[in-house]
């Protein structure tokens, strides 16, 4: 059917509800995807470095998940399941636990949650509460864990957080939020000093790197002592690995590099591999202590969001191609990276993160903002983070072929030689800039 009467955004503006906001960003409609582009309804396309907030970590519509998806339905594999049992659960979990799981030697249950990010986190701090008894959980400075209630309490953003959020938080400060103060020791004292005011809490949640907070990274040395605090207090630890797993750190989970073991893992966004909805929370099977039905939701079966699972992990985890490919890229980016810091020093504060997740933080707010749109008129799309929006988030595919991550960094590059110097005499002058800039920094050992 073809919508006439008003342009072509009209519709989303006499309809939709205030509440949406990535299209305010990127005001055009989108019809098709493919890998690392988006098309409009002109056909037009455009680079994606947001990869749906990272919902589509291997790029969109990846061919053989597709094949799948599509076999799938032709067949008429069931679709609605509730928890009942079914083939394609039943190959999902086979999968993971062989794929994933054994190799690095975990042995994790796994519970299906209503198949949202925050969803799976509400299930982790309420299975962490039943089975210690306890009430209190202590997020991080700049965590961002999803918008439902308890979710809302555990994030650290004012903006976002509403009165008669879960008030059973204590906030602790994130590695690196404040110069000079180790806060696993600041951590470790209110623990042990019966006078400090902070109850015994039930769990620690927290992003080894924060998404939404601003790319910031949590040493591997933090993660340790943090782990062995929590363990010596009996006090379970949470991983909310929704943004930063599925490999877009550069290994599929997050915290591998710092070799801990999480009580907990929260998994969203990228699992099902197809931008299809799902969750998963895995704990240690001591934990496993829910009676039939006590955490439960109608879709925890998303049996589509299975077959697109198992299809991913046998596709992109079953060998380390992936992985290389990733760290190949990252070896682009932080070249590139580095002739940018020094291209435009006097606005770019930090550069920070890990695999294919980076935040360009500069020192004005205003200035993050004016990049990205001209990013996107570039057709480049790509977002802000950060507790002002200061922080330029890149986070294309992790399939991104190197040409086309070229062709992404020249299109930032060319906004900001746009915002942050004087303009141009020429567009031609503009061009032959940044041709010569992406030419030096394609060029890696």
């Amino acid at each position: 059917m073809e919508i006439s009467g008003m342009d072509e955004l009209g519709i989303f503006a006499e309809v939709e509800s205030q509440a949406r906001s990535y299209c305010r960003s990127f005001p055009v409609v989108f019809d098709q995807a493919q890998g690392s582009y988006l098309y409009d309804l002109k056909g037009q396309a455009y680079i994606d470095f947001l990869s749906c907030a990272g919902s589509v970590n291997y790029g969109h519509n990846p061919k053989p998940v597709k094949a799948a998806v599509i076999d799938y339905l032709q067949r008429d594999g069931i679709q609605a399941a509730l928890d009942m049992h079914s083939r394609a659960k039943q190959e999902f979990l086979f999968n993971l636990r062989k794929i994933i799981l054994e190799p690095r030697a975990l042995s994790y249950k796994m519970q299906f949650t209503s198949p949202t990010g925050t969803s799976v986190v509400e299930s982790a701090i309420k299975l962490a509460r039943k089975v210690t008894g306890r009430q209190h959980i202590v997020a991080f400075t700049n965590g961002f864990h999803g918008m439902s209630n308890t979710s809302l309490g555990l994030t650290g953003n004012r903006d976002n957080r509403q009165p008669g959020v879960d008030p059973y938080v204590f906030r602790m400060p994130y590695d690196g939020y404040l110069t000079g103060l180790d806060s696993v020791e600041y951590f470790e004292r209110l623990l042990n000093d019966n006078s400090s005011g902070m109850d015994l809490p039930a769990a620690v949640i927290l992003e080894t790197i924060q998404g939404e907070g601003g790319i910031n990274v949590a040493s591997a040395d933090w993660l340790v002592r943090l782990r062995k605090l929590t363990a010596e207090h009996d006090i379970l630890l949470i991983i909310d690995d929704i943004q930063a797993g599925c490999g877009r750190t550069g290994t599929f989970f997050s915290f591998e590099p710092s070799g801990i073991t999480p009580d907990m893992v929260c998994l969203s966004k990228s699992l099902s591999g197809y931008g299809l909805p799902f969750a998963l929370l895995l704990h240690r099977p001591e934990l496993d202590q829910w009676s039939p039905g006590e955490d439960n939701g109608t879709f925890r079966g998303n049996t589509l969001a299975f077959v697109a699972a198992t299809k991913t992990l046998q596709e992109f985890w079953s060998d380390d191609r992936l992985v290389k490919h990733i760290h190949a890229n990252e070896t682009l980016l932080k070249t590139w990276f580095a002739k940018v810091t020094e291209r435009f020093a006097v606005h770019i504060k930090q550069v920070r993160g890990r695999g294919l997740f980076y935040g360009i933080e500069f020192y004005d707010a205003s200035l993050t903002a004016a990049v990205t749109r001209a990013c996107f008129t570039r057709r480049l799309i790509i977002e802000r983070c950060g507790p002002q929006d200061q922080v330029l988030k890149l986070m294309p595919a992790l399939t991104i072929d190197a040409d086309t991550l070229q062709s992404g960094l020249a299109s930032i590059f060319e906004a900001m030689q746009q915002v942050l110097e004087c303009p141009p005499s020429s567009e031609s002058d503009t061009d032959t800039d940044t041709l010569r800039f992406t030419n030096e920094v394609s060029h890696v050992d």
